[in-house]
């Protein structure tokens, strides 16, 4: 491994990223490639990664396929996009052992699915991985068990990691998301096609703001992450909140003025994405203070959902 610590700043050489084959994590490859590091991308097989990136197919779920892929090979930094579970994370925390000097996991802002602090953003410290129950007897290979408890399988991964470091980590908490032609979810078109057809969106009652990132500063926060020496987690997001009400004042101006956003509120059931029923958006001050200059929310929400609508 030939990274080095500069001050505060890791020079990393060698990055593997685990993932990375769509949306912010495309981005991230390639930041990293402009900046001269060799990068190493280990996913299925699914999508190839940019040229000049090393590829090793392997299932992360499957231990011995993870080693025999990884070989004799060391990293100075590794960025996890795709540990969803405890199991996963055990099974990363084992094989990376010795692996690497710093291991960065992508996490959520769901880890605070818990919280609710109306009248003050969210900091690090509301969710302590390190007192998080851990239980692999769940049933985390069933995606759909996954997917219900997405939040809940980010905490018990970050758990993992912090109760038996096995290396310095750093938990990226990352908020929702805009941006992007690519941008996969659907939810910035869920509101699009509603408001085109003048249906109801439906949205809790209240419903409260929460914080986003858009697509290209989360990938150029993960790289800040890799490169410093802070460990633990932290928050990604953008200065400010947005309501469901500015996002679709947004979509309304990128279609042309072609509908406006009827909203329904709900007591129980479905909501739209974008919607919540708890106030959680996030302090990003550790980040801050720790040298990233986060954007305004505000600034960039207009283009950002133009360009997932083009």
């Amino acid at each position: 491994m030939e990274g080095e610590f500069r001050g505060t700043v890791f020079v990393v050489r060698d990055v593997c990223v685990i993932g990375g084959s769509r949306y912010f994590g495309k981005r991230l490859v390639a930041l990293l490639l402009e900046s001269g590091a060799r990068v190493t991308v280990v996913n299925r097989g699914s999508s190839a990664p940019p040229e000049g990136a090393v590829h090793l197919v392997a299932d992360r779920d499957d231990e011995r396929s993870l080693r025999a892929a990884l070989g004799s090979r060391t990293f100075d930094v590794v960025v996890d996009q795709v540990c969803y579970t405890p199991r996963q994370a055990e099974i990363a925390r084992r094989v990376f052992e010795g692996r690497t000097r710093r291991y960065v996991l992508t996490s959520t802002v769901e880890v605070y699915e818990y919280e609710d602090s109306p009248g003050r953003p969210v900091r690090e410290d509301a969710v302590d991985p390190r007192t998080v129950e851990v239980d692999v007897s769940l049933p985390w290979g069933d995606p759909e068990f996954a997917g219900e408890h997405y939040g809940e399988g980010k905490r018990q991964a970050e758990a993992v990691f912090a109760r038996e470091p096995a290396f310095p980590y750093v938990a990226v908490r990352v908020a929702h998301v805009l941006g992007g032609a690519d941008d996969f979810t659907g939810r910035v078109d869920h509101y699009a096609e509603r408001i085109a057809a003048g249906a109801p969106i439906a949205v809790p009652a209240p419903n409260h703001p929460a914080t986003y990132i858009r697509v290209e500063e989360i990938a150029e926060f993960l790289v800040w992450a890799a490169e410093g020496s802070f460990t633990g987690p932290v928050n990604a997001a953008a200065h400010g909140v947005l309501s469901t009400a500015e996002i679709c004042a947004a979509v309304e101006r990128a279609s042309g003025g072609g509908g406006r956003a009827v909203f329904r509120e709900v007591e129980v059931g479905e909501v739209s994405p974008f919607s919540f029923r708890r106030a959680y958006g996030m302090d990003n001050s550790r980040a801050a203070g720790l040298g990233f200059s986060f954007s305004k929310s505000g600034q960039w929400l207009d283009e950002a959902v133009a360009e997932t609508l083009r």
